[in-house]
């Protein structure tokens, strides 16, 4: 088991949907935790509970800044890199966004490691965008080529590439997560958030971005969280870098989340009016079908406790 009670680590984008999760998480086992976030889309609110504990300092800043990172970085040899602008389609009007606080931010915190040179344990939150629309559904870790089909994949991909080339200039060990569609708890983006602000201002009618048949993976945050603690094996630290999908072992059409939205919020099956413009694609960048292959993880005795349609289903009604 590495590490221990007491011992600290950092976690980037503390505030946010996933990294308050893994924040009060780390800290039930006893660690100590330095949060960092630069609240632009985290929410302080989201660590009540870590403030209450002894073992929790924040730190408001944001990765842009070097000398930040550097400082904020201290002597934590285990970092949980969740930082990140989270909302895929922003990449479509404003994809500056996603190279700052995507690719830029991580350049910037394997900089503050590699000026420290001390021994670290790098895990990072990337996501199944970066397959793009892949040929092979359920998507296996070792699927080629990677073409990302929006700017959000891309940068993700990019600081993949950057972690991994950083273990070969200093005493750096990387975990890689491609995460599937996360719901839950304080999740403030994505498509059960929308369609539940959608549906509380006109409960007769549903605007859906696309054809309405897009099928992806959907993973109750619960679930992701006991993937992502699985770091505390030492397993997972017999190379320099591992890669492991993480979802669910099934997929959801949008139509029937719409379904389950509606009915979390007591309402009749609202009116569905879908826009389609870009061959059934929600935005440009959308990917229709997305489902990972989780072999690799469940070998290593990870799997989901729940399906898609459960993890919707919860979360609808953890925020109805």
């Amino acid at each position: 088991m590495v590490g221990g009670p007491s011992c600290q680590a950092l976690v980037t984008g503390a505030a946010g949907f996933i990294g308050s999760h893994l924040t009060d998480g780390l800290l039930r086992l006893g660690w100590g935790i330095v949060g960092f976030d630069n609240l632009s889309t985290g929410d302080i609110t989201n660590l009540a509970y870590a403030m209450e504990n002894s073992r929790f300092r924040f730190v408001e800043g944001d990765l842009l800044d070097v000398e930040a990172a550097r400082r904020v970085l201290g002597e934590c040899e285990m970092v949980f890199h969740l930082a990140a602008d989270p909302e895929v389609r922003t990449g479509a009007w404003n994809p500056d966004s996603h190279f700052r606080q995507n690719l830029t931010a991580t350049f910037n915190l394997l900089e503050a490691i590699r000026r420290r040179g001390d021994p670290t344990r790098l895990v990072f939150a990337s996501t199944s965008t970066v397959y793009g629309e892949a040929s092979v559904v359920p998507t296996p870790e070792d699927y080629s080529p990677l073409l990302p089909t929006s700017v959000y994949g891309a940068t993700k991909l990019g600081c993949e590439a950057l972690a991994a080339s950083y273990t070969e200039l200093l005493p750096l060990r990387v975990v890689i997560f491609r995460l599937a569609n996360i719901v839950g708890s304080r999740g403030r983006h994505g498509v059960v958030y929308d369609f539940m602000n959608k549906l509380r201002k006109n409960p007769k009618e549903l605007e859906v971005l696309g054809d309405g048949t897009q099928s992806k993976s959907y993973l109750l945050v619960e679930d992701c969280l006991n993937a992502l603690l699985m770091v505390l094996d030492e397993t997972f630290w017999q190379k320099p870098v591992g890669i492991y999908n993480v979802g669910s072992e099934d997929r959801i059409s949008v139509l029937a989340i719409a379904r389950i939205v509606a009915n979390a919020l007591g309402l009749k099956e609202p009116a569905v009016r879908t826009i389609s413009s870009l061959g059934g694609k929600a935005w440009p960048g959308d990917v229709k079908t997305m489902q990972l292959d989780i072999s690799r993880i469940k070998r290593l005795g990870w799997r989901p406790k729940r399906n898609s349609e459960q993890a919707i289903w919860l979360s609808a009604k953890e925020s109805a």
